[in-house]
């Protein structure tokens, strides 16, 4: 890697996964709000970047991430890039941007699509906004955790993209939440549902993904639904910006609002399921 240290900011289901492949390569600094009591982890945001010539953000939402932005920019000046992989919205993208033009910081919005199962194995997909010539400099450390870099365009241009992918991902879960409970009701089976799906036109990777855990009222995460409600909020926004009505994403979002309200926050977005497991005999 061209980086001498780098610092991972955030050790959650995903950035602590990335943090351990990166570490077999080089030199990494780790931190988190709450401590995880992983090797080289910082006890602050600032030992963690101070000789990070890389700062990548695992974090959770536009909240989170302006007040550690804030701290790295408060931070003595240094040569350095960063790189912002959670996903946020894209009036944070675009300051992170100012941000760091403002005072010579290389700046990647990258977030990524993949599971905690992609994480461990390295096969993330990065979206990638921001000068061709940095993101060639950070793809070698980018392909660490991923198996693919797809450029998107200036920075803000990967927030787009992971928005609307993950609006179809919200969408398509709560089609199969309200599939499998219809066709069970009227005597189906999971199985030949699933089996059916995956012939049909609107069989998916994600369909085979979580259909069948979803029949059995298994919700384990790897992807919170705390964190689809947030991601289907930030791209309400984008729609409303461009004066869009989007009834699908909202009605989704609704749903998922009134089930983190009853408990299932950090269970897996697939619990949009759960009434329909629950209310089975």
């Amino acid at each position: 890697m061209s980086f001498e240290t780098i610092a991972v900011l955030g050790l959650g289901i995903i950035g602590s996964r990335v943090a351990g492949h990166l570490a077999k390569a080089g030199p990494v600094k780790t931190w988190n709000r709450t401590p995880k009591g992983l090797p080289n982890e910082a006890a602050s945001v600032e030992e963690a970047i101070a000789d990070a010539g890389l700062v990548v953000l695992f974090l959770k939402d536009a909240v989170a991430t302006r007040e550690v932005a804030a701290r790295i920019f408060a931070a003595p000046p240094r040569e350095r890039v960063l790189v912002n992989h959670a996903t946020i919205d894209l009036a944070t993208t675009r300051w992170l941007a100012d941000e760091c033009a403002a005072r010579g910081i290389g700046f990647l919005d990258a977030p990524f699509t993949g599971s905690r199962e992609a994480a461990a194995a390295g096969a993330l997909v990065y979206y990638a906004g921001g000068p061709d010539e940095l993101i060639d400099r950070v793809e070698p450390v980018l392909l660490r955790s991923g198996k693919t870099v797809l450029r998107c365009g200036a920075a803000g241009t990967a927030t787009i993209m992971k928005l609307v992918t993950n609006l179809i991902s919200a969408c398509t879960v709560q089609a199969l939440a309200e599939s499998l409970a219809t066709a069970t009701s009227h005597g189906i089976t999971p199985e030949a549902l699933t089996h059916a799906v995956s012939l049909n036109a609107c069989g998916s990777v994600l369909a085979n993904m979580k259909l069948p855990t979803m029949a059995k009222g298994e919700f384990d995460t790897h992807f919170s639904l705390s964190n689809m409600l947030k991601d289907s909020r930030y791209v309400l926004e984008l729609a409303g910006e461009a004066g869009l009505e989007t009834p699908a994403i909202r009605a989704v979002s609704q749903r998922m609002q009134e089930l983190c309200d009853q408990g299932l926050a950090d269970r897996d977005y697939s619990a949009l399921a759960a009434p329909y497991v629950q209310s089975q005999p």
